[in-house]
């Protein structure tokens, strides 16, 4: 132990003021990672929310390693000037364990400004960072607020397109579904037919006017098929939830036939049995042949594109079946995105 005699209270009111000279200067520091920290600790953010590289996960292992350590926040004065009247072997042990404490503040400061330059460093690389986390009760609110619409109208590919652009639509999933074989699959899909599940906000947007979306956006008078795409996976079926969507169902499809009586329209009503999600590959189909727009939105993990309410838009934009209107506003947001040097698309 290294020996010393103190130099009284001058010394440590000398101490104290260049701790808090410290401590005010990693708050500013710190300033710019606050959001950051707070997410990290009052969320639970997993490692499989992290997309960016080596540097971000390890940047988030320093960050949650420096929160679990003593807080920099110097000793109060009164406790200082009452220790100074130890004895001087006291005041000696004292004076080394302060000094040790505060070489233990310096290395957290240099931690910290590491962490601070891997995380500037990672949004310059555009790596993506984790943004995601727990559903919050709002969410799960939002969330018990949406209903299911589960339609077939030939290719699921390009049926799921149909109805991304919606405003009111917050996610679709393609599937199999009106059929009895238990867990089909796309090349052994038995008496099922592609459909596409449609989650929607029904303060925003109804199921008759899904129903109307329906219609235009298919032949139903094409026997078991649409257009090159010929067998029974493919024929038209609107699948209803009780007898109020029943109803509904029934006077559209009325309607559609007494706009053409040469033919008849072959479109199903069916009772919403078991929805079977189709294979990951075939989910956002239109959307993953644009390398492009998946980079733009942080390539996303396959379970996390799926239910991707951006990604259920942008699924519809590629194949232009959005609305003229919305198809021309997110024109404009991707050219904008793209003239500010590439950052993420995090909505439209």
């Amino acid at each position: 132990m290294v020996i010393y005699e103190p130099g009284g209270k001058a010394q440590q009111l000398a101490a104290f003021g260049f701790h808090l000279y410290l401590f005010g200067f990693m708050r500013k520091l710190t300033e710019k990672g606050g959001a950051m920290a707070a997410v990290l600790n009052q969320k639970r953010v997993t490692k499989r929310h992290i997309g960016g590289g080596w540097l971000s996960r390890w940047a988030v292992r320093t960050f949650t390693s420096l929160k679990r350590q003593p807080k920099l926040v110097p000793r109060a004065l009164g406790s200082i000037l009452a220790e100074t009247s130890a004895t001087p072997g006291r005041v000696c042990e004292m004076a080394v364990s302060e000094r040790n404490h505060n070489h233990s503040h310096y290395h957290q400061l240099f931690s910290m400004l590491i962490v601070l330059f891997l995380l500037l460093l990672d949004n310059a690389l555009c790596i993506r960072f984790p943004d995601r986390v727990a559903p919050s009760i709002r969410d799960q609110t939002d969330q018990q607020r949406f209903q299911v619409a589960v339609f077939a109208l030939g290719s699921f590919w390009r049926s799921e397109a149909v109805f991304g652009c919606l405003p009111g639509v917050v996610r679709t999933t393609v599937g199999y579904a009106g059929g009895s074989k238990s867990n089909p699959e796309y090349r052994s899909i038995g008496d099922h037919a592609e459909s596409v599940k449609v989650e929607y906000d029904p303060q925003l947007i109804s199921f008759r006017e899904l129903l109307d979306v329906f219609w235009s956006s298919h032949d139903p008078r094409q026997v078991y098929g649409q257009g090159p795409d010929v067998g029974n996976q493919y024929r038209s079926i609107i699948f209803v939830n009780g007898t109020e969507e029943s109803r509904m169902a029934a006077v559209s499809k009325e309607q559609e036939q007494t706009r053409s009586r040469s033919s008849i329209v072959t479109t199903q009503i069916l009772q919403l049995g078991t929805f079977y999600p189709a294979e990951p590959e075939h989910q956002k189909f239109e959307l993953k042949q644009n390398t492009i727009l998946l980079q733009l939105i942080g390539n996303l993990p396959e379970e996390e594109l799926e239910r991707s309410s951006l990604a259920t838009k942008l699924n519809g934009y590629v194949a232009e079946l959005c609305p003229p209107d919305i198809q021309k506003h997110i024109d404009s947001k991707i050219n904008d995105i793209i003239k500010r040097g590439w950052p993420m698309l995090r909505d439209l």
